[in-house]
């Protein structure tokens, strides 16, 4: 049978780095296909080429036998390709449907005019076959990040289209989003849908995928059947190496309480939260999504006013009415949108570094340009980031080292109590590992770790105690002897 996807021979090269060289793909009609690679292997790029995004140099690309020339997004989709980046490409101020339809909005009988009432019909009507809650005329700008998530994956479904592309689609969503997920998958796959699936979540190519093929440092590496690959497998031909203890937790000594927060309240947000957490400590926070967890992070960062309720960091009562504030008190906030909120894209790493900090650099209102290189590269180094030098723009790294960069800038505050949202997303195993490694070497010096994560193995095997969120309030509690994942996801749907 002739394949829906061919991608032959293709390579790209941007300055100072090749992205991708002689990588060949191809994806049968009705198959789940897995492209798997760390970040920086150049599964993204290639699925730009794809979908128009970047020109290849080299190389050709064929839809059911035919060879096709792709040269901008919208030749992409009319050739019936569609593509669900990992970094969301959503209007803020427009509601979900006209996101949905924006560009190919149905016309009213008046000309120039759009028939709403079909826009929101049609669009709730995707929206409800994913299973999920979500109002078609809802502003995007009011949904959480998975909300979104699930607005791309509509706006991918409702075009019809032919070949779909998910990048990390499951990076923000919970277990009761992801069995929908991987329903509307094989719905799309019984429709004679060819589908290429990125996820840095190995467990899901077993459940969900055909066929698998791997890319290291921009090459093809390997393309097999899934059944006939383990996780160990995947892990050693993705980073050329056996990669042992995947959540490599280490116990550290706890002192004293670092953060104390009590009867935190935002009105319709947040109801009485209470909890402390010590240095050398890494408590977890679980729930689903709109559970309150990063809303509890903001309003302890100060992103966020609070109406009422304390907060004490090593035991004294401070208050914080902004993010100013709590970098003063020593609270650093990593966030779950790296690229909105952690990161100036358009600016080097050099500064993205040292941004949160420029007054330890600074002398007479200017900055010491030779002491902002040595802290970088420190931190390159110390990190491991990936980039040809410390003045490469940060828009241009790849996922697992854009996060790098942001815990580097956290990390050069000094920061004694630092909150991870979501540390993980959209991050390959090896840099997973890594990061991992660092919340232990954190903590061993007594910093107070706060990790929120929608992973459950992640929030159990790198947790000392774990609070579980429903609705703004906190459910329960949970040490790292007595979780499990049905407890935590009892607690998390409400359960006492």
């Amino acid at each position: 049978m002739t394949p829906a996807l061919e991608m032959r021979h293709i390579s790209k090269a941007f300055p100072g780095v090749v992205a991708l060289d002689d990588v060949s793909l191809t994806v049968g009609e009705s198959e789940i296909h897995a492209l798997l690679g760390e970040n920086g292997a150049g599964k993204s790029t290639l699925m730009k080429i794809l979908a128009g995004a970047q020109p290849k140099d080299g190389g050709e690309i064929l839809l059911n036998g035919q060879a096709v020339t792709i040269d901008s997004p919208q030749k992409a989709m009319e050739l019936g390709i569609s593509i669900i980046y990992q970094e969301f490409n959503l209007v803020p101020y427009l509601s979900v449907g006209e996101n949905i339809y924006l560009g190919r909005e149905p016309r009213a009988v008046i000309p120039g005019f759009v028939d709403f009432r079909k826009l929101y019909a049609d669009a709730q009507a995707v929206i409800d076959n994913l299973g999920v809650k979500i109002d078609a005329r809802t502003p995007v700008n009011r949904l959480s990040i998975a909300q979104q998530q699930m607005v791309e994956i509509a706006k991918a479904t409702s075009r019809k289209s032919k070949i779909i592309v998910m990048d990390e689609p499951s990076a923000t969503l919970t277990a009761h989003e992801l069995v929908a997920l991987f329903r509307l998958m094989r719905q799309l796959k019984s429709e004679g849908v060819a589908i290429v699936y990125i996820s840095h979540r190995l467990e899901e190519i077993n459940e969900v995928c055909d066929r698998a093929t791997i890319m290291r440092d921009g090459k093809w590496v390997a393309t097999e059947d899934v059944k006939n690959l383990t996780r160990e497998d995947i892990i050693r031909l993705m980073v050329g190496r056996e990669l042992k203890d995947a959540i490599p937790k280490v116990a550290a000594e706890q002192g004293q309480v670092a953060l104390a927060v009590k009867n935190l309240n935002r009105t319709g947000v947040l109801h009485n939260i209470s909890f402390e957490v010590k240095q050398g400590e890494v408590l977890g926070i679980a729930g689903l999504v709109g559970a309150g967890r990063t809303e509890t992070a903001r309003a302890i960062f100060g992103a966020d006013p609070i109406d009422s309720g304390t907060i004490e960091v090593f035991g004294k009562p401070v208050k914080i009415k902004s993010p100013q504030d709590a970098i003063k008190y020593g609270i650093g906030l990593v966030t779950e949108d790296r690229k909105q909120q952690g990161l100036v894209l358009g600016m080097a790493v050099r500064e993205n570094t040292t941004l949160a900090n420029l007054g330890a650099l600074a002398n007479l209102g200017f900055i010491n340009g030779r002491e902002e290189r040595k802290v970088a590269e420190k931190y390159r180094s110390d990190l491991g980031v990936k980039t040809p030098h410390i003045e490469q723009a940060v828009q241009n790294l790849s996922g697992g080292n854009q996060q790098k960069v942001v815990l580097a800038k956290w990390l050069y505050t000094g920061s004694k109590i630092l909150i991870f949202d979501e540390p993980t997303r959209g991050i390959d195993v090896g840099a997973k590992s890594e990061i991992y490694k660092l919340m232990n070497a954190l903590a061993a010096q007594g910093v107070a770790i706060i990790m929120i994560s929608s992973e459950l193995p992640e929030v159990m095997g790198m947790s000392d105690r774990i609070l579980v969120m429903h609705e703004g309030r906190i459910t329960g509690e949970l040490n790292r002897a007595e979780a499990t994942q049905e407890k935590i996801m009892h607690l998390a749907t409400g359960g006492e």
